[in-house]
């Protein structure tokens, strides 16, 4: 029996339970609407890029989307409208079910789901924690997209290489509709201005925003006694020794194996320096706890207050409404919210380095509408590339947000930084044994406390780490034969 056979086998000896939805407290949709000059504006430039109407393939159906968020329809006046969607609902005529499930339990709700013959449409794709690629496509979970995405189609320009981190031999697992970024450092002015420290935006516009420069702010900031830390949250670790370093500890190469990066210098040189700021009391915890964060790992906790200096995170949290913002990072009102890329190693290659994300789509194995999914995809894309809609959602930002041009701006800086330099990360779906290894050595310093060495901890996990990195290579090698 060949390795296909041994998956689909083990997959339908499990115990199929139907996911019921809880529909008492389903949360509402709200019609948020355009003016109807951004409207004419949208539709016009789609009737120029996107097909007609009359010939697409999904016109005036609904797909069914599985996912424990929803980026697509509202449920506050206080949103802004997705461009993607509208142009979706507006000019095909289309709709979206949002199948809800839990973030823990969303792969065994899919799989159930799946085997019970009433499988959703389509679900995220991602390379992070929330991913899907590539244990979830060998488990048969997701179905390959090439038969309805052309990425030699002008409107899928640049896309090709993005998705070719989701390909197993000649097939492709992911509809990739952009390529941003992950973290960046958020931070107050007022703040920064209190402390004396020098702005990170000026600072990167200098050239000037270093690892050294980023290390000796959080060492003047920090004092435990005044319960005032530098650093919160976890994903400084990361956005430190594997995002700004432009190296990942785990790699994919062109022929689709993975591999690890713990003996690259440029990563022990992070690490030892997250070390030293453990060490030195700059990180949250709570008694031993270094896996706390304040306020329940809220974003943003202790920005305002002066307690915390820099909150490692993607800019999502600036996507709210703007008493939550304002509650949480500062006056955005008055220019106190800002955020500047993740500090460059100052011995490097002279690049600021970030985690390059693509947003896009996988295809449910078993999908009733995949031609709706690639219709809805071919909006979100749309959103992506024409000027009139780029216009348009940066002034629901400036309008609903109060986003300041300085942060649209340093947005752009951001986005053009990773196109410029394209550097994925694998974390999440690697299979168990594997992203366990990965997460005791990439956060071992900061979760033991700095009781371990990097040194140390390449040692103790290195036999493991390689161990299930073959494993892995081994176990898409045979799927792929």
């Amino acid at each position: 029996m060949n390795f296909k056979r041994i998956l689909a086998l083990v997959l339908a000896l499990l115990t199929v339970f139907v996911l019921v939805g809880c529909k008492d407290n389903k949360r509402k949709v709200v019609q948020v609407t355009l003016s109807t000059e951004d409207s004419e504006a949208i539709l016009a430039a789609a009737g120029i890029t996107l097909p007609d109407a009359e010939v697409a393939l999904g016109t005036g159906t609904t797909v069914e989307w599985f996912a424990w968020y929803d980026p697509f329809q509202n449920y506050s006046e206080s949103e802004i409208v997705n461009t993607g969607y509208f142009t979706f609902t507006e000019k095909y005529s289309g709709k979206i079910e949002w199948i809800e499930t839990g973030y823990h339990e969303r792969n065994d709700d899919l799989a159930n789901l799946v085997l019970a013959g009433t499988a959703p449409d389509f679900a995220p794709a991602g390379t992070d924690n929330t991913a899907t690629f590539p244990m979830n496509c060998i488990k048969g979970m997701y179905q390959p997209i090439d038969e309805y995405i052309d990425y030699t189609d002008p409107l899928w320009s640049g896309m090709a290489e993005a998705s070719e981190y989701f390909a197993l031999g000649d097939a492709h697992y992911a509809i990739v509709t952009d390529v941003s970024f992950k973290d960046v450092v958020p931070y107050n002015r007022r703040v920064m201005d209190e402390w004396g420290f020098d702005d990170p935006a000026e600072l990167y516009y200098n050239d000037e925003w270093t690892w050294d420069v980023w290390y000796n702010m959080c060492i003047d900031f920090s004092d435990p006694d005044e319960d005032r830390y530098a650093l919160d949250g976890w994903y400084y670790v990361n956005g430190i020794c594997e995002q700004s370093t432009g190296i990942t500890i785990i790699a994919k190469d062109e022929t689709g194996n993975f591999y690890s990066n713990i003996d690259d210098p440029t990563i022990e040189v992070a690490e030892n320096m997250i070390y030293d700021l453990v060490k030195n009391e700059c990180t949250y915890r709570q008694g031993t706890n270094y896996w706390a964060g304040r306020n329940d790992m809220q974003y943003g906790a202790g920005v305002k207050e002066g307690l915390c200096l820099f909150w490692f995170c993607d800019i999502s949290g600036f996507r709210l409404p703007v008493e939550e913002v304002e509650q949480i990072w500062g006056d955005i009102e008055a220019g106190e919210i800002m955020f500047a890329p993740l500090p460059r190693y100052q011995d490097g290659d002279g690049t600021y380095y970030l985690n390059a994300t693509p947003s896009g789509y996988m295809l449910v194995n078993g999908a009733e509408n995949p031609e709706g999914v690639a219709l809805l995809a071919a909006c979100e894309r749309f959103k992506i590339i024409d000027p009139t809609v780029i216009s348009i959602d940066k002034k629901q930002l400036k309008e609903k947000y109060l986003w300041t041009n300085e942060m649209l701006d340093m947005y752009d800086i951001c986005k053009q930084l990773v196109l410029d330099n394209t550097v994925m990360f694998y974390t999440g779906d690697l299979g168990d044994n594997l992203n366990n290894a990965y997460n005791s050595v990439s956060w071992g310093i900061n979760r033991a406390g700095a009781s371990s060495s990097w040194a140390q901890l390449k040692e103790q996990y290195r036999d493991t780490l390689d161990y299930y990195l073959e494993e892995l290579n081994s176990i898409i090698g045979e799927y792929n034969n």
